[in-house]
């Protein structure tokens, strides 16, 4: 897969104010593990390459256990994930499928309950942003870095 360009390069200033509402997330207090989970989840379901395997790289090397990360397309149906966690994942499935889910009431009374009002409005803006840059890097053909491939290859 050839990119197409780097948005890095072609729209710094987007980019860099992207970045910005990135910082401000990491910064809002909600724990770095569900913020790479989000991410993660988010990024599978959009199937953008680059950005699981950013997350994933990202989630091991802050302590996710590789199960939980195996496990992740699965959570409703595995023990493995906190009511926080299944929470934040229900809201990020509900906003990256909007079209269909209309974002209803019952997910987020179940949000409201694990999440005081100023954590949903950092998550939401993640699940937001984390949908705009796998549609970025998807559109782009961004191409992650093949170290691995090439190691499972040989």
């Amino acid at each position: 897969m050839t990119p197409r360009m780097n948005i890095f390069q072609t729209a710094a200033e987007g980019a860099q104010a992207m970045l910005a509402v990135e910082t401000s997330i990491e910064k809002s207090g909600l724990e770095h593990g569900l913020l790479e989970l989000v991410r993660l989840r988010v990024s599978q379901m959009n199937g953008c390459a680059f950005c699981i395997h950013m997350h994933a790289r990202d989630a091991v090397k802050h302590g996710e256990s590789e199960m939980r990360i195996h496990l992740l397309d699965g959570w409703r149906h595995s023990p493995a994930f906190t009511d926080r966690e299944r929470a934040a994942l229900n809201w990020a499935e509900t906003l990256t499928n909007v079209a269909e889910t209309q974002a209803p009431d019952a997910d987020y009374e179940m949000l409201q309950a694990a999440f005081d009002e100023t954590e949903i409005a950092y998550l939401t803006l993640l699940i937001g942003a984390i949908n705009l840059w796998s549609r970025v890097q998807i559109g782009l053909r961004a191409v992650h870095p093949a170290e691995e491939s090439k190691a499972a290859a040989a």
